[in-house]
This record gives structure tokens, sequence and C-alpha cells, in this order.
């Protein structure tokens, strides 16, 4: 099991450590309700140091990555961040991930911490065109720093305004008085702020820089937990529960980052335009429950009658909300919005309503 930079400082200030992806990580601090309730009311600070960061360089790099993502690649400029996904060939997702052009020979590619083995080897795999590829993932580390609060706390720390950053775009710049750091307004919350990457030698300096600057705003140590649950709120897939090898984009929800530009010949462009087209035979659709009781992921999903039409993927009691929440596969014909499908707990049927999302919306 690896240990971010930061795991022992995680530790002297008594977090909840678990393993996670392989790294021993911060599942909770003071608690999940109250970390939850700090992003999206004030600021807070996550560890997301075992998250894995390709670079892809060279004059092969965009046609590497426009060949390998569904997103079109073409649309980025310089200090632009996209949300994409790989395709694995066979209709499902490698993983889920950003895209940050440098300039147009330089990508960084930011993974999912339980893929980057998998992510890797998908890419190198993939490499026809020769471009350059660095696997940077061991000697990188990440803060998400996130609420509305966040800027606001983090302009403190830069040499340049970031307060008025436009949402997925990003900065190089001097943090903390480190320079080189990259900053970008992304984020799996929901509820605005930033995400910095710097070598690991400099991760303990600009985390405890990160926690003076946002003492003032009220700012606290997330941990995992409260991520998840942020990020069920907004509707966000979890690779591993949403999304897999097995469910397509179309699926999930997410054509939004699926383009069929011309010029966009990515994996498996041909079967996800004939899907769109003709329309999957189930979707991920988010749903509240009615009844009392918590959805937990595999928990079938049913008609009144009891007719397994569907399995859930993801299920909390919303924090913020104050509501049972889940998200889950459901067949067409059975997944219309606002119509009521059960939920078996415990061998009950349990009522729930089919919503659009997201759950949460900011005011």
């Amino acid at each position: 099991m690896k240990d971010t930079a930061l795991a022992k400082i995680h530790e002297s200030m008594g977090a909840r450590m678990v393993q996670f992806a392989g790294y021993n990580m911060p599942v909770t601090f003071e608690g999940i309700n109250i970390e939850h309730e700090s992003v999206r009311e004030g600021v807070g600070v996550f560890d997301v140091s075992h998250m894995g960061e390709f670079w892809a360089k060279g004059p092969n790099a965009f046609e590497f990555v426009q060949k390998v993502t569904t997103n079109d690649v073409a649309k980025l400029t310089n200090g632009k961040v996209q949300y994409t996904c790989f395709p694995n060939g066979k209709g499902g997702i490698v993983d889920d991930l950003l895209v940050y052009r440098i300039d147009e020979e330089t990508y960084l590619l930011v993974v999912n911490a339980a893929n980057i083995d998998k992510d890797w080897e998908w890419c190198v795999s993939q490499n026809s065109m020769g471009a350059d590829l660095y696997n940077a993932s061991d000697e990188i580390s990440q803060l998400a720093v996130q609420g509305p609060l966040a800027l606001q706390a983090m302009q403190k720390l830069c040499d340049t305004a970031i307060t008025d950053m436009e949402f997925y775009t990003f900065k190089k710049l001097s943090f903390a008085g480190v320079d080189d750091i990259i900053l970008s307004t992304t984020g799996y919350t929901g509820s605005g702020g930033c995400e910095i990457y710097m070598d690991n030698k400099d991760a303990e300096k600009i985390y405890r820089a990160v926690l003076e600057a946002g003492e003032e705003f009220g700012i606290k140590p997330i941990g995992l937990a409260a991520r998840d649950t942020l990020r069920l709120e907004m509707g966000f897939c979890l690779y591993g529960n949403d999304i897999s090898d097995t469910t397509s984009p179309i699926e999930a929800g997410l054509g939004w980052i699926t383009k069929f530009a011309e010029g966009n010949d990515f994996i498996d462009r041909e079967f996800m335009q004939k899907q769109k087209e003709e329309g999957p035979a189930r979707r991920l659709r988010g749903f509240e429950m009615i009844d009392r009781g918590i959805p937990r992921q595999h928990y079938e999903i049913c008609t009144a009658e009891g007719d397994v039409i569907g399995e859930v993927t993801s299920g909390t009691m919303a924090p913020f909300l104050h509501k049972a929440i889940g998200m889950g596969y459901i067949k067409t014909g059975h997944n219309a919005f606002d119509s009521e499908v059960y939920i078996k707990i415990r061998n009950k049927l349990l009522k729930a309503r089919i919503v659009r999302l997201p759950f949460y919306k900011s005011q």
C-alpha cells in the first residue's frame, strides 16, 4: 500500500485512514456530514494525490489524445480543460478523465487512482502514432480545494488573479511561493473551487499554506467519504460504480462528452453513434426514495410487481439534501422521469421516483 506525501500529516490530524485504490487515504476527519456541509457552504481541502497523471507530448500528441478520448480535443485551446473518457473498443469505458491542453504539442491526462496501471497499459497499446507518453503519477501530488469560498481563500497564495477564472480553465503560476504550479478551476463536488498540481517535494509546504490561508474562511480537511456524497448529490459518475468496462457513455448520460464532429475518429465512434441514434436498451437514472430506506450498490430496481428492471450503482443518505438518493441503470420503457420504481431492500420493495440530475442545485 502506498502513502501520499501527506499521509503522515493526515494521521497527525486524527484522520481515519483506509486503503483506497492501493493508497493509504483519509476517509474522514470530523465526520461525513460536517465535512460535506463545509464544502457546500464554505471551503474544504481534499488530498487527491492518489490520482494518476500522464503526459502526452510531441507532434503526434494531439492525434493520440483525439483517438483515445470521446470528447473533441480540437475544441481545446491553451489553458483549457476537458472532461472525457477512454472508450475500450468494446462499447465500454476504460476510465473517465480530464485532459489539460498546455500547448498544441503538450497534454496532461488526469486519471482515476484505481485505474492508473490499466489506463497506462491501454494508452501505450493505442499509441500507434508514436506520441511521447510519460507516466508521472508517482511524482505529482494534487489538492482539491472546493467550495464557494475556495478561490477567494486561495487568491492569497497566488501571484496572479484566479477569482475571475472561467470554469474548466487552468493557469501555471507561483503558489505559496512555489513556481510552476498548475491551478485549475475543476473539481468533482459541484460547489466550485480549484485543483492544484505540484511535485511531491512541495506537497507538505503547500498543504500547510492552504490550511493557513483558508483559516479565516473556516477551511476544513475533507476525507474520501464526503467526496463521494458530494459527487453523488451532483449525479457525477464514479468509475467502478456508475461507469465501467461494460457501460457505454451513451447509456451513462455522457453523450455530452461523446462528440461526433467531422475528423473526430475516436475508438468506438461508429458503435456509439449508432447507439445514440437508435437509443440504448438502458440508461443511467437518478432517483429519490419515497419510502424510508437507503439504496446501495447492486440493489435491484423493480416494478411494483417485483419484476427486475435495473440495478442500483450508487446510493446514500445525502447529507445536504437530507434525503436518500441513488443512481442506477434502468431498462428503456421503465426509465421515464417522474415515474415510480421500487428498490429491493432487505427483500422489501420500497418506492422511489426517477428524477433529473443533479439532485443538488446550487443557488
